[in-house]
This record gives structure tokens, C-alpha cells and sequence, in this order.
């Protein structure tokens, strides 16, 4: 039988994703500079003050979305890079994966690339601060660096090759979420093929 402890932190926990639940919802329709937590209180229908309890701004708001996605990123990222021994496979499953989830989940995608993009500080603070979100970058650049390491992939610059990987799926995921009207091939198709030209290019 659960004890009055257990109760209120699991109360806590279904409250706290409450608002955070709310609060994704309302950064993609108001945007960044459009939210508020009164328009938060309001959505769903406690006092701002309550909110306090659990966030101090919108921004500490935006910041535990952001990191819940980019737990998610790392949890699999991690999760491919032990099943995979072959570099290249690794790499191909890694880049699927991140291409798969932007498609699959465009709401949580659009709050954490396109909402603010300081959520994490300034540029020369990420490496340093400890995060989801970085760890979930090491942990790309891990699989990245294997391949260049085991002579998979071309030797250069890991810091270069994994960010400009991470900058042509994001552009995929970036065009069919935001360019309706554009008569786009199937996305799975077009992922598929992006990533198979991708390793291509960059094998040794």
C-alpha cells in the first residue's frame, strides 16, 4: 500500500508534468517571446504562484523541456553505439534515429531547436556547463569519432564531421516541418537517401 510520502511525490510528479506538458503546448503556439506563466496559470487553472513552486521563469521552463528531449536523444545514441560494433552501422543507425525522431515528435523537435536559442547560454558556456543536451552531442561525436579512429570514415576533424552531420539532418527535419506546401518525397525515402550519401561521402 502506497504511504502518504509516496503519495504526495507521486502528486508532485504528476503535477510537474502537468505544467511542463502545458507549457510545450503553449511555447509552440505563443513562441518564446509570447509566453507567460499567467497564460500558463490560466491553461491549467491554478495560480502562477503554484508554478513558482516548480520553475522559477519561463526560461527554467523551457530549459527541463529541453532537457528532457535531449535525455531522450542520449539514452538512444547510447543505446546504438553498444549494439552496433560496426562503426559505420552505428554511425547510419544514429543519424536515422535523429532524422525518425524529429519526424515522429515535431512538437518536442520545434521547442528545443527553434524556441530560444540561447535556452542553454551563450555559445563559449555549452561545453562547460553540464547538460543533457551536451552529453547527447559527446555522444554523437563518440560514435563519430569511432568511425574515424577505426579508419572507417575519413580522417579529419571529429568536432567538424559531427556537427556538419548534425547540420544536414537537422535541415531535412527543418524543411518538412516548416515547407508544407513543397511537394516533398517520402520523408523516410529522402532520410534514407540523405544518409546513405552522407556515409558515402565521408567513407575512407
Amino acid at each position: 500500500m502506497m504511504g502518504i510520502k509516496q503519495k504526495r511525490a507521486r502528486y508532485k510528479e504528476e503535477f510537474r508534468r502537468e505544467i511542463l506538458d502545458a507549457a510545450r503546448e503553449l511555447f509552440i503556439s505563443e513562441g518564446y517571446e509570447k509566453f507567460s506563466l499567467r497564460r500558463l496559470a490560466e491553461k491549467i487553472d491554478y495560480s502562477p504562484t503554484t508554478i513558482y513552486l516548480y520553475f522559477k521563469g519561463k526560461d527554467d521552463l523551457l530549459f527541463a523541456i529541453c532537457e528532457e528531449v535531449a535525455e531522450q536523444f542520449l539514452a538512444n545514441l547510447n543505446r546504438i553505439g553498444t549494439m552496433h560494433t560496426d562503426p559505420l552501422e552505428a554511425l547510419q543507425q544514429a543519424l536515422l534515429y535523429l532524422v525518425e525522431f524529429g519526424f515522429n515528435n515535431p512538437n518536442q523537435y520545434k521547442v528545443f531547436f527553434f524556441t530560444n536559442p540561447t535556452v542553454y547560454g551563450p555559445q563559449e558556456d555549452f561545453m562547460e556547463m553540464e547538460s543533457m543536451a551536451r552529453d547527447s552531442y559527446f555522444a554523437f561525436r563518440k560514435i563519430v569519432q569511432n568511425g574515424i579512429e577505426t579508419g572507417s570514415l575519413r580522417e579529419m576533424d571529429p568536432e567538424v564531421l559531427t556537427q556538419a552531420l548534425a547540420v544536414a539532418t537537422h535541415g531535412l527535419i527543418a524543411m518538412t516541418l516548416y515547407c508544407k506546401s513543397f511537394p516533398w518525397a517520402d520523408r523516410y525515402l529522402l532520410a534514407h537517401t540523405l544518409v546513405d550519401g552522407l556515409l558515402r561521402g565521408f567513407r575512407k
